[in-house]
């Protein structure tokens, strides 16, 4: 076998027997919950063939009802996100940055389920979550706001030391709002009345890069309904010893707050999280490649 093939194969194997383990979630929650997620490969992320008949073959291949396809939220994945979901497989859109990429990721997951109506086809297993990255924007975004608070006077430091932090969870807070207007509202209601689930927000990056944020920083502010928080080693024994606090749609007001004083320095954000999403698809790649080359090299160790 390749490398690249030995890769599929483990992630593969590994992932059908996660799903095993989570089928009984699965079926006492009528297909709500106890899923698993697998990537289809990050170099073909800008092919929305290859996308598309990876998935079919992922699919096929695990054959767990409980399994998701990782596409990446690129102009090439809300084509490939659309077909996938129009054949009844379930996806997991990732990378999603911005806002405006939210919208046309679940304008894709719905226009899939008018699609297979309009074909006569069931709605109510077809499942799709929305993975919004946090940590990432405030890693670029406070970064910038340590370089001015250098050189800033008192009264002005005070005001950028409380847009750290931030930027990340006022941005997922303006997803979940988009959320709520978009699934909870008349517009999904004949879908929702077929059956349709709708496209739950997931929060991914949700690990505490900066020391300085305690380790559920990002867990607390991220605690609303219809979402998910998919939670590092490290964060999960944190919360052992933690009581979370529902904090997102308490600091809803904050949000706008966080976004105008990120404008008033002159941080453009919506280009950042544009950025964000072509550096993410880089180390996908990197991670990828990475993990191909040790393969290969274990390979040709074993077969000297």
């Amino acid at each position: 076998m390749t490398p690249e093939a030995m890769v599929r194969e483990l992630m593969i194997s590994d992932v059908r027997r996660a799903a095993d383990i989570l089928r009984p979630v699965y079926d006492a929650s009528l297909a709500v919950d106890g899923y698993v997620s697998i990537e289809v490969a990050p170099d073909e992320a800008q092919d929305v063939d290859a996308t598309v008949a990876e998935a079919k073959t992922l699919w096929a291949t695990i054959a767990r009802p409980n399994v998701m396809i990782k596409i990446p939220a690129t102009e090439a994945g809300y084509q490939a996100m659309r077909e996938v979901l129009a054949e009844g497989i379930n996806v997991n859109v990732t990378l999603i940055f911005s806002p405006q990429s939210y919208e046309r990721v679940a304008a894709a997951y719905c226009a899939a389920l008018e699609e297979r109506l309009t074909r006569g086809l069931s709605i109510d297993r077809v499942a799709s979550v929305a993975s919004v990255f946090i940590s990432r924007v405030d890693t670029v975004v406070d970064a910038l706001l340590q370089e001015r608070l250098q050189s800033a006077p008192a009264a002005e430091a005070k005001r950028l030391k409380s847009l750290l932090g931030r930027a990340g969870i006022s941005n997922a807070q303006r997803i979940y709002q988009r959320y709520k207007d978009l699934f909870r509202g008349k517009d999904f209601a004949r879908l929702r009345a077929r059956g349709a689930h709708p496209q739950w927000p997931l929060w991914a990056s949700t690990s505490s890069k900066n020391p300085a944020y305690s380790a559920t920083w990002y867990i607390d502010r991220l605690i609303a309904p219809d979402t998910i928080n998919t939670v590092p080693p490290q964060t999960f024994q944190a919360l052992l010893t933690h009581k979370p606090k529902a904090l997102l749609e308490a600091e809803i007001a904050q949000s706008l707050a966080v976004h105008d004083g990120l404008r008033r320095e002159g941080i453009d954000l919506p280009q950042i999280l544009d950025t964000l999403l072509d550096e993410g698809l880089a180390s996908f790649l990197r991670s990828y490649q990475a993990l191909t080359a040790r393969l290969a090299h274990k390979k040709g160790i074993l077969t000297i």
